[in-house]
């Protein structure tokens, strides 16, 4: 009888140790869409502002110099414009590499090194 109970506590350990880890899991997942809705909104509503801004900007720009110049400061824009999109770019590819589940994935491999054989 010992030994069935102690399978049978092995059994109760190991699935609240999955519960456990499914819960942290459930839990990362809900901030990780969370995270996700924020940057859509925050990026599409700064996209528009920004182009907004920038289109209002160049055209009153332009219109202020005077005509002789007005080809080469369109393409100073231009490539200003071309500019910042890389940089943009960058930041939000940078932003990209960030890992999901980096916390569960981290406790599980916690857990297999805790039941590896140890000499």
């Amino acid at each position: 009888m010992g030994l069935i109970r102690s399978v049978q506590e092995l059994l109760a350990t190991l699935l609240g140790l999955a519960r456990t880890r499914l819960e942290l899991l459930s839990v990362e997942m809900q901030e990780l869409l969370a995270r996700l809705v924020l940057i859509m909104i925050g990026a599409v509503a700064a996209i528009l502002l920004a182009a907004l801004a920038l289109g209002f900007g160049a055209v009153a720009l332009v219109m202020a110099v005077p005509a002789e110049y007005r080809v080469a400061v369109t393409a100073g824009l231009a490539l200003t414009f071309l500019a910042a999109a890389a940089i943009i770019g960058w930041h939000v590819r940078r932003e990209a590499k960030v890992r999901a589940f980096a916390a569960s994935l981290g406790e599980l491999k916690h857990d297999a090194e805790a039941l590896e054989p140890r000499e």
